[in-house]
């Protein structure tokens, strides 16, 4: 597997102001599409928050509060036109006539009514990307630069659409307007139009075997992905998962999240005007325990690409090695080491960290949820920490003053404020927040912890929430052994000037990303992925 490294080097490097270098352990040129599992063939052996970088997020802990000047009213007559499965290019009932309501994670309320898929919905969407990935099809007739030209077209009618799907995309999850239309929308229009650029450069290699033969290899599509998202960064992660696989010349059948699924079936609307042949994507909301486990043991699809907790991972691990043996992309949890040395830049440190933790009101699987600060520095570490996060606005998601939303339900809310109990009893000691706010909507405190302890329950567990828990260490050796000592190895934090210091932590750590003085730099043209626990393979 390969780690991959950014470096901020407007810090450790001087000479290089305002650009950042990517070292990857493996070539751009080998694990691009390997990783991605989304190809096969002979040499074929086996890439969120978010937020991105150049991928339309902060910079190095900035906010995108800059942005604000260019950004227009979201849409406040907004009416949700697709709530039915979307099938061969096909609106359609679920076949069991139920549905399921959506909610408003700010009020309460319920948006709308979805269709419920289920197995039987699954069957006709397998079916129908069955049927589009034969030999002589439409699709598998295109030329691969042509694949390139849908998905440069599916990003151009996304950006004409953006307010539209950032008001619902915060409509559906709570998080603030302004992140959905400058963060999650923007890096779904980069996505697609990297991936247009890469359909006509996938391509094999010869190699010189003994005798008089000719040995050459092809990169070949695997066939049809199912593909289930989750709730977190709903459109962001389908395009995440789509993109590559439409790329590759696959097909498609993807399963939203319960929680957040106005923004994928919107999607099929943008698929049938570009349009993309009848069959390639297919969308069928429902639960996970039905349709997900539909995806996952049907034995007519390929590989599963799925994004979600690690408990759901090991369950749909198990039900892809029992059906037929399908290849599998799981980006599953993390409790993210952010660690910070005694001869960092502070500010930027404590800035970064602090948005590593509570962008996205924290439910993000690349959270900055272990931030481990060197002796000499903590005290005043922890005092900008609890003085920048008091100024935290937290409200409404559609006034763009606020930094802060809700969280997605009552059942992700009870477990954050079941943890924050938890870290009061065990001992940490609660520097800010700790509560919950108001009696409408699923609203937290950002909350700040110090004095804590590597068995307290707020150091292992992943807490997915506005929680910002600050450890101590004194030494590089101790700061290394304590960090990789965790069941999860999504990401990983490096705060130093120390360049020699940077390169040492960023080798012995057990992380998949490594940022160096910056934060949740995520973008669509490096891999992404975790060790242990948090997962297998490479999403991008």
């Amino acid at each position: 597997m390969n780690s991959t490294v950014q470096i901020n080097s407007t810090i450790t490097h001087p000479l290089c102001v305002h650009r950042k270098h990517s070292l990857n352990k493996q070539s751009r040129g080998e694990c691009r599409f390997k990783q991605a599992g989304l190809v096969g063939g002979t040499a074929v052996t086996g890439n969120t928050g978010s937020a991105m970088a150049e991928n339309g997020v902060m910079d190095n802990g900035e906010t995108e509060r800059e942005l604000l000047p260019r950004l227009p009213n979201f849409s406040k007559s907004l009416t949700v036109k697709y709530t039915k499965i979307f099938i061969n290019n096909e609106w359609h009932e679920s076949v069991s006539r139920k549905k399921f309501a959506t909610f408003n994670p700010a009020t309460g309320e319920r948006i709308c009514d979805v269709e419920e898929g289920d197995k039987p919905d699954v069957d006709k969407a397998v079916a129908a990307a069955r049927v589009a990935f034969q030999q002589g099809s439409p699709w598998r007739n295109l030329d691969s630069s042509a694949r390139g030209r849908l998905l440069c077209k599916w990003a151009d009618l996304i950006e004409r659409d953006r307010h539209i799907l950032a008001t619902l995309e915060t409509m559906d999850t709570g998080k603030p307007f302004l992140q959905s239309f400058a963060i999650d929308l923007e890096g779904c229009i980069r996505t697609l139009r990297y991936y247009a650029g890469w359909t006509d450069k996938i391509h094999g290699q010869s190699i010189p075997v003994d005798g008089d033969f000719v040995m050459f290899t092809r990169h070949e599509p695997i066939g049809v992905c199912g593909q289930i998202t989750p709730w977190n960064f709903p459109l962001l992660m389908f395009i995440w998962k789509v993109a590559p696989a439409l790329c590759c010349g696959n097909t498609v059948v993807i399963k939203p999240a319960e929680q957040t699924p106005l923004t994928a079936l919107y999607m099929g609307s943008l698929i049938k005007e570009i349009p993309i042949p009848p069959g390639v994507v297919n969308i069928v909301p429902g639960f996970g325990p039905t349709a997900g486990a539909a995806i996952a043991c049907h034995k007519d699809i390929d590989k599963v690409a799925f994004t979600g907790s690690t408990e759901v991972g090991k369950s749909i691990s198990e039900a892809a090695s029992k059906s037929n043996l399908k290849r599998l992309t799981l980006e599953l949890g993390g409790k993210n080491p952010c660690i910070v040395f005694a001869d960092s830049d502070l500010s930027l440190a404590v800035d970064c960290a602090s948005q590593g933790a509570f962008f996205n009101q924290g439910q993000c699987c690349t959270a900055a949820a272990r931030i481990f600060v060197e002796e000499p520095i903590y005290e005043e570490f922890v005092r900008r920490s609890v003085e920048r996060v008091k100024k935290r606005v937290v409200g409404n998601p559609f006034d763009p003053k606020t930094e802060q939303g809700p969280q997605i339900d009552q059942v992700q809310f009870d477990k954050i404020m079941e943890l924050i109990e938890s870290g009061k009893k065990e001992g940490a000691k609660l520097e800010a927040g700790g509560c919950a706010i108001g009696d409408v909507g699923h609203y937290i405190q950002p909350t700040v912890f110090s004095e804590v302890t590597d068995n307290m329950r707020i150091a292992k567990e992943e807490i997915f929430g506005p929680v910002q828990v600050i450890m101590k260490f004194k030494s590089t050796e101790e700061v290394i052994q304590r960090a990789n000592d965790s069941e999860f190895g999504l990401t990983a934090g490096v705060f130093t000037r120390n360049i020699d210091k940077a390169l040492t932590l960023a080798s012995a750590l057990q992380s998949g990303t490594v940022w160096i003085n910056c934060y949740n730099a995520l973008h669509a043209q490096a891999p992404f992925g975790g060790f242990k626990m948090s997962g297998n393979g490479r999403e991008l």
